[in-house]
């Protein structure tokens, strides 16, 4: 397959996953993508009848080919193994005759436990045998920054700042985290971003062989667990016989900085049956 590395979508680069991965954000501003995602082939009917474990480790072996199978299979088994208190993962559940996806069963209850389980230990395996350490600076509405903290708690050789709105999360949010901002969450994520692009902060961070990296939905790393619960959303469809194999199916996203649901058109371009993807802002 040709045009096998990561890009910014403002033209700049041409990154290996793992480097996509640590480095989170392009220099330029732009987000890492990869032009191929689309040429993606794969055999939908034998993906479906996997587990959700064994299917991100097929999903991932797809979009980030530069880490081996074994690394993929200790990357899953720690992000999901006994962390999240359904078998399923994210479960389908019906309210009434709507089919809900279940996505607050991991350790924060939030929905971006899904992938902040696992970035810390795609991270973890890319800097395996480098000399750098990463620190993490994202900001948060609240979810993120309580996940993220806990996914990368125990991660060898990376370190976590969390921005947050002073006065606009929860109690229980507010105690978890430690960097309060004025403003709201736009002016908490401009900062960050203001952050990457500042020479002075990369300049002393590089004295000690610290690399910046993000948490954020800006992140690969971040999007690419995502992808695996729109697979699996449509594998306990059929399951149930709501429907056939083959048969689209629209899927209502509530979203935010559309991380969310730029992970259901991933899946899409990968080959799932997808007729629309609504946004729920």
């Amino acid at each position: 397959m040709e045009n096998r590395y990561y890009h910014s979508t403002r033209g700049s680069g041409k990154l290996s996953p793992k480097e996509a991965v640590l480095r989170g954000i392009a220099d330029d501003g732009g987000l890492y993508v990869w032009d191929g995602l689309e040429d993606v082939r794969l055999d939908l009917d034998a993906l479906l009848k996997l587990d959700y474990q064994e299917m991100a480790k097929r999903l991932f072996a797809e979009v980030l080919w530069d880490y081996s199978e074994e690394e993929l299979a200790r990357c899953v088994d720690l992000a999901y193994t006994g962390k999240f208190d359904s078998e399923q993962i994210t479960p389908l559940v019906m309210a009434g005759d709507l089919p809900v996806l279940e996505l607050f069963h991991g350790p924060t209850s939030a929905f971006k436990d899904v992938a902040l389980c696992m970035l810390p230990q795609l991270m973890s395996t890319a800097l395996n045998g480098r000399k750098e350490k990463v620190m993490i600076v994202t900001a948060t509405s609240g979810d993120t920054g309580k996940a993220a903290l806990s996914g990368f708690q125990d991660a060898e050789n990376i370190g976590i700042t969390v921005f947050y709105p002073y006065g606009k999360v929860s109690d229980i949010q507010r105690l978890q985290m430690v960097c309060p901002i004025r403003g709201n969450f736009d002016d908490a994520q401009s900062g960050v971003k203001r952050l990457f692009h500042s020479a002075q902060a990369k300049a002393a961070l590089d004295e000690d062989h610290i690399v910046l990296s993000s948490a954020n939905s800006i992140n690969i790393g971040r999007l690419v667990p995502q992808i695996v619960y729109y697979f699996a959303a449509y594998r306990q469809l059929l399951e149930a016989g709501t429907i056939q194999m083959g048969e689209e199916v629209n899927f209502c996203v509530p979203t935010g900085n559309f991380g969310n649901v730029l992970a259901g058109y991933y899946a899409k371009l990968m080959g799932l049956p997808v007729h629309r993807l609504i946004v729920a802002a």
